[in-house]
């Protein structure tokens, strides 16, 4: 981000200050909060350090401290089976850091170790571009290389059985839009088959251009659909293909999906020694969804439709379907405290007593079909499939007439309709998944959690908390850039407090003047979509630049779009505020409209706040502060990318700078210096675009 933010010019001053407390400006000498080092944090060099070394120079780069550091702490938590938490700031070469211990470990001890990333697109990073780089430069210091291997859930690959008509056809209730060979879903259906013939590894993320998840559907199955080892056509399945490699592997990268499933379900990685997770922030979050599920009567209807085309009847199952329905008839959304109504808990015992009656009968009918030699035959993967869906069925319904309080429970309008005052669906979350975590991830392992975003506060405390890790070992690596030099922190501590409503004028006023004085170039991150748009639509009345929307397109697309054109602003909600990287002068104003706390009637959120006030803690910081907390560490952690990047964090909510719990989010964010002086920062943002020019 170019241009030069110099005290002189009346922009941030020449120092390395912390983001001040709220009401509050940084002042020199300020520093940012240090979490404790590793025990026996020495400066010595080791095995590890000295292969980072070699990998580094090999790379063509230069050593870093805080990288060196970290590879420091991973070799020692592995080599001591111990649990650490290691924030490691943008441009410190994390993955270097934790992949040469890893690669060293397996080599030297012969034991599995798994690293685990929070998307497909990392995972394929570390994959197909760093983890061979690491692999070519230590094969001679190693006197070999261990194998490694890629691990994903089976949807991620084509089934072959599938594509060829092994699952048979499904009834017109099972795919709601039914496409002929010109339809979009056929033509993509069409590319598919045709990719299969050509493709070696059969992995969605090596089509390009991708196809629709409906698409993608009639070609994959799931892990409760497929056949495994009665497949028909097992030594000619990818998945399995890469399962089998896997297990041989010393080293296995996965993703947080794959670790859900472990944690909240059943083993699918295998025994290994260590466990090292990158982007830890979100595992929470991904374990959740993994361990909450839903039943709809659209569920129920379908998994008796699946039923019934393999000759089993469904009658009590429908009947079930429809008290299903009729309870949620008098039901309005909301979260179940108390447990669920009478006619609903009856109407699901029905359910759940149906359904365990199907999934005995599907299980004979699989074995007849097995035993009679007819296991490659379509009948016997449509049972799997319908036994997949009972099942589903069955489960969810014990879940929700388990024990109370274990599951948060709420009853849900239809999707992305808050308005409605209609309960279509039942579901349930899990209250708290740090034991999960711990008992089915980490106990008697080593494991490493990183994230540029793990010290919220100051501290681990909270990370800690939530990962079900009771005496951690911890590090901050830092980061390389000068925070208090790059950026400005500006909280419009003028503004009015958000409301309810959306985006206030006075805040679509103030974001005009940044937009104006930034020359375009502005990352939006807007707490909703409702004043994500609202902001666009008075921007794109109010402004001569472009103003590109989350939802108007590919989201990839819409960056590209954003980094071709310099006077560009690209908003958006959700996505926009983790995971998008762009260097230079294309982002020199991050404008945070308000401070993102769950929604106050967010069940699960709401029910994880009121038990941490029944034990007695503070339910509000320890939850919805948190949750916020870490979006404005990662909202804040677009803006400085590169040593070149210069620019401002607009924060539109005055509460960062009044309320009392705003310096706990302030100390979570990159330590940018902090002012609450509007002219300062647009006489900063002016000299920014005036030094990046077009």
């Amino acid at each position: 981000m170019g241009g030069d933010a110099s005290t002189g010019a009346g922009a941030a001053p020449d120092a390395t200050s912390a983001a001040a407390s709220p009401g509050e400006e940084a002042t020199e000498g300020d520093t940012p909060a240090r979490a404790s080092a590793l025990p026996g944090d020495e400066a010595d060099e080791t095995e590890a350090t000295r292969l980072l070394g070699i990998a580094v120079s090999a790379l063509g780069g230069a050593e870093r401290e805080g990288q060196t550091a970290m590879t420091r702490a991973v070799e020692r938590a592995l080599s001591h089976r111990e649990h650490a938490l290691i924030q490691a700031g943008t441009g410190t070469g994390k993955s270097l850091a934790y992949l040469v211990p890893a690669v060293t470990h397996a080599a030297r001890h012969d034991e599995r170790v798994v690293v685990s990333t929070a998307t497909l697109a990392l995972q394929r990073q570390v994959f197909t571009k760093d983890l061979p780089r690491v692999l070519d430069a230590l094969e001679p210091e190693l006197g070999g290389r261990p194998d490694v291997a890629l691990f994903k859930g089976r949807g991620n690959y084509l089934c072959r059985h599938k594509m060829a008509g092994g699952y048979g056809e499904p009834d017109d209730d099972m795919l709601p839009i039914q496409a002929g060979p010109t339809s979009e879903l056929g033509k993509e259906v069409a590319r598919l088959h045709a990719w299969a013939e050509e493709t070696e590894t059969g992995d969605r993320d090596d089509l390009v251009p991708g196809v629709s998840h409906r698409a993608w559907s009639q070609v994959s199955v799931t892990g409760r659909e497929c056949l495994e080892s009665k497949c028909p056509m097992l030594k000619e399945c990818f998945s399995q293909r890469v399962r089998d490699h896997a297990a041989r592997s010393k080293v296995v990268v996965t993703n947080h999906a794959v670790l859900g499933v472990q944690a909240a379900s059943h083993d699918m990685i295998g025994e290994h020694a260590a466990l090292i997770v990158d982007e830890a922030h979100e595992l929470v979050s991904r374990i959740t969804s993994s361990a909450t599920h839903e039943l709809t009567v659209q569920r129920i209807d379908r998994a008796g439709s699946a039923a019934r085309r393999v000759g089993v009847l469904s009658d009590d199952l429908d009947r079930a379907a429809r008290a299903v329905d009729a309870a949620l008839g008098d039901c309005e959304p909301g979260r179940l405290r108390l447990g669920l109504p009478e006619a609903l808990a009856e109407a699901i015992d029905l359910t759940r007593a149906a359904a365990r009656a199907m999934v005995s009968e599907l299980q004979k009918l699989s074995k007849d079909q097995g035993e009679g030699g007819r296991p490659g035959e379509s009948a016997s993967a449509t049972t799997k499939v319908a036994h997949a869906a009972v099942t589903e069925v069955f489960d969810v319904c014990e879940e929700l007439l388990g024990e109370h309080g274990r599951y948060v429970i709420w009853l849900a309008p239809p999707d992305g309709d808050y308005e409605s005052r209609q309960a279509v669906r039942i579901v349930a979350a899990p209250l708290d998944v740090a034991g999960l975590v711990r008992e089915r991830l980490i106990q008697d392992k080593a494991a490493v959690f990183t994230s540029a975003t793990l010290a919220l506060g100051g501290n681990f405390d909270s990370m800690a908390r939530h990962l079900g890790i009771d005496d951690p070992v911890s590090m901050d690596a830092g980061s390389p850039f000068d925070y208090g030099k790059q950026g400005i922190l500006y909280v419009a501590k003028h503004l009015p407090r958000p409301g309810a409503g959306g985006i206030s004028e006075e805040a679509l006023d103030e974001l005009a003047e940044l937009i104006t004085a930034a020359g375009g170039r502005t990352l939006g991150l807007f707490s909703s979509h409702r004043a994500g748009q609202a902001a666009a639509e008075a921007m794109r009345a109010r402004l001569d630049v472009p103003v590109l929307y989350q939802l108007d397109d590919q989201l990839p697309t819409l960056v590209e779009r954003f980094r071709e054109d310099p006077r560009a602003c690209l908003f958006g909600s959700t996505s926009l505020w983790q995971g998008i990287d762009v260097p230079g002068t294309t982002a020199q104003l991050v404008v945070i409209d308000r401070i993102p706390f769950p929604r106050p009637d967010e069940p699960i959120a709401q029910a994880r706040t009121e038990a941490v006030a029944q034990s007695g803690g503070n339910g509000f910081m320890a939850v919805s502060a948190t949750h916020a907390a870490l979006l404005m560490a990662q909202g804040a952690g677009r803006l400085i990318r590169t040593h070149g990047d210069r620019g401002v964090v607009a924060v539109l909510d005055s509460r960062l700078a009044t309320a009392r719990y705003g310096g706990y989010l302030a100390r979570s964010m990159p330590p940018l210096w902090g002012t609450s002086d509007r002219t300062v920062v647009l006489d900063a943002l002016r000299r920014l675009d005036a030094a990046a020019g077009d």
